[in-house]
């Protein structure tokens, strides 16, 4: 009688017709349960063709992905059809938004980002019994043990991912705006910098530094000029370790080299079936891209059952949405609005989206990015081969628009560099990596864990790759390439690095919070390169004007401390500028071995009017840290076209 009545509990749990309108309701819409699988029923009902099972139930061998997603993909069947045969198959009746009866407190009582995160909806309750509404019922038993912790027996009907989701932002909107802005831990986050109290220290330092100067010019000239010598020295010198190791070793060389590692632990993360990925693309007045940007994501290879594209954009960004809503959007592409809030970061979006995201990889795009055809194919098999503290695959960054002007030229040699070898010369010296903002892909599992982004940090990323190493993880380079657009105009590029070296002092104030702990999760070398990459850093672009005095010697011109230093003293400090100059410029020089770019290679002697914008950016750049922490400053896109924007994707689709 229970089987009939389509709600067989544990525990020999019945729930009765007579326990009140829930149950009644609920029960009236019940069917018998059929034992055929959901393909055998749709084709009974004449919903799919006996060929298109057969060729789906092929492409499904060797996936984790459900078989109504791929039918739901591949245009196969309709939802209609698909929620009328998961209702005879499990015999449970079927819900809806607008369905009554519902008890908007149980939510809370399993939570409700665990309610987005198992598609499970607690409905209401019938006597002891708590009835489920569950978008994916295939996974119910396996939720059970967790669900009866929480809400005791319980009872399963169907309802739709997006009924579900509706729902759940209806009645729980606010609570999730908050938990994206706030998912971090406290004591891991930048979010207590707001206070007024911390600009006021900063800037009563800054103060102190001025009167001191003031009262004894020479010495601090002196002293300030020693140290910038040193944190330079000591920069040199880890890239040209990177640059050595990256030599030593090929990069496509090191998944292999984890992979015999991954086995002996007896890891399975994602192993032998194709896993879904989520791609969370975050869109802020970006209407010009968008047509660019489906395209170009159009153009990924991985299978279309298997990819979830979320376009994640800010709910009163209208220009956004209404180009949006005129596109005629795949159906693995979805639209997931953020609600509006006085917060607008890309890592608040990116965490409020996640909740969304239905993979078991999440892959992060910028707007106006280009990825290479087959990344996520290169990138799901280096996740299979890696270890089980494989966090995150970084890829390299390079610019479509690199002959635009000196300025993006210069900009591309400072991307070769940086992605091609010395992001990858740290991972092999055992540094802690500092991600990129785009071509991230992470293990789902291992990034909730963490909390996801910080949401007032302005550079997330690198705030993030430092965070992953202090809990025992590690960064994969990964030999794979996305296209974005360079910032090729001299205001738009200062305001941009004037934000990334915001995040970078943010970062690095945060993680200094409690020197002890960070020197006992990252061990004196990984603590000695956050410090070298974050601090020194802003050091080598605050007091650069002290470096670039030694060229008063050159000209025949005096220097201010020509009457303290002596002639060595004076040589030393002339050497290591000039040793530090000589290898940023070898760096580019090897950076730039591949064919497209080795022509820029003439281009090299104009990094010295380049890098003096930096020093611009950082003084923006602090004093923003003092006044507005948390603003950030967006770059503009889509000026320029991709060489892919000119590919017809039908035509590639079919090659």
């Amino acid at each position: 009688m229970a089987m009939a009545q389509g709600v067989v509990l544990r525990r020999q749990h019945v729930v009765r017709r007579s326990e009140g309108p829930p149950l009644a309701l609920i029960v009236s819409r019940s069917k018998t349960p059929s034992r055929a699988p959901l393909g055998q029923i749709l084709v009974e009902m004449g919903a799919l063709s006996a060929e298109d099972l057969v060729r789906v139930l092929e492409i499904q061998a060797n996936q984790t992905s459900f078989l109504g997603d791929i039918l739901l993909t591949q245009g196969l069947v309709t939802q209609e059809d698909l929620t009328e045969a998961l209702s005879r198959q499990y015999g449970a009746a079927h819900l809806t938004r607008n369905s009554p009866h519902r008890d908007p407190a149980l939510m809370d009582h399993l939570g409700v980002q665990t309610c987005l995160a198992m598609h499970c909806l607690p409905w209401a309750r019938a006597g002891d019994v708590t009835i489920v509404a569950c978008a994916r019922p295939a996974e119910f038993e396996r939720h059970r043990t967790r669900l009866e912790a929480r809400l005791g027996p319980v009872a399963m009907v169907l309802i739709s991912e997006s009924d579900l989701h509706e729902i759940v932002l209806r009645t729980r909107r606010n609570r999730l705006k908050l938990w994206a802005e706030s998912c971090v831990a406290e004591s891991e986050s930048c979010r207590r910098i707001q206070s007024r109290g911390f600009g006021h220290v900063l800037l009563g330092a800054l103060l102190i530094l001025g009167i001191l100067t003031l009262l004894a010019p020479l010495k601090v000239l002196l002293v300030l000029t020693v140290f910038t010598t040193v944190v330079l020295a000591l920069s040199s010198g880890l890239k040209l370790a990177a640059a050595i190791a990256v030599h030593r070793r090929s990069l496509t060389r090191e998944p292999e080299a984890r992979a015999e590692s991954a086995g002996k632990s007896g890891h399975s993360i994602l192993r032998n079936r194709k896993p879904v990925v989520s791609i969370l693309v975050p869109l802020y007045h970006e209407p010009r891209v968008v047509p660019r940007l489906i395209n170009r994501l159009s153009r990924l290879t991985w299978p279309r059952e298997l990819l979830d594209v979320l376009l994640v954009v800010e709910e009163n960004d209208d220009t956004t949405r209404d180009v949006l809503r005129q596109m005629d959007l795949p159906r693995w592409m979805r639209v997931i609005p953020v609600p509006d809030a006085p917060l607008k970061t890309k890592p608040r979006a990116l965490n409020y989206a996640m909740l969304f995201a239905r993979g078991t990889i999440i892959g992060v795009y910028d707007a106006e990015d280009a990825p290479a055809p087959d990344q996520i194919h290169k990138v799901v098999r280096c996740f299979q081969q890696g270890s089980p503290k494989l966090a995150c695959v970084q890829g390299v960054l390079d610019f479509y628009n690199a002959r635009s002007n000196w300025l993006s030229r210069c900009f591309t040699i400072e991307y070769a560099t940086w992605f091609r070898i010395v992001l990858p010369g740290m991972q092999r010296l055992g540094l802690a990596v500092p991600l990129g903002g785009t071509t991230l892909f992470f293990r789902r599992d291992i990034l909730e864990s963490l909390g996801g982004w910080d949401a007032h940090n302005v550079t997330e990323d690198a705030d993030l790759g430092i965070r992953l190493a202090r809990h025992g993880y590690y960064t994969q380079l990964l030999d794979t390439v996305t296209q974005e657009e360079a910032n090729c105009r001299a205001i738009p590029w200062v305001k941009q690095r004037s934000r990334w070296l915001k995040g970078y002092a943010v970062t690095w104030l945060v993680h200094m919070r409690a020197p002890r702990l960070l020197w006992r999760q990252l061990g004196a070398w990984r603590f000695f390169g956050v410090q070298l990459l974050f601090l020194g850093t802003l050091v080598q672009f605050m007091f650069a004007p002290l470096l670039w005095s030694f060229w008063l010697f050159f000209i025949g011109l005096g220097h201010p401390l020509a009457g303290v230093l002596d002639a060595a003293a004076i040589v030393a400090f002339t050497a290591v500028f000039l040793t530090s100059e000589a290898i940023t410029l070898t760096l580019g020089y090897l950076a730039l071995h591949g064919r497209a770019h080795r022509r820029l290679r003439f281009w090299l002697p104009a990094l010295h009017a380049y890098f003096p914008l930096a020093v611009l950016a950082v003084y923006k750049a602090l004093w923003e840290l003092i006044s507005a922490p948390f603003y950030w400053d967006k770059t503009a896109h889509g000026e320029h076209e991709a060489a892919c924007d000119l590919v017809p994707v039908v035509a590639l689709r079919s090659a």
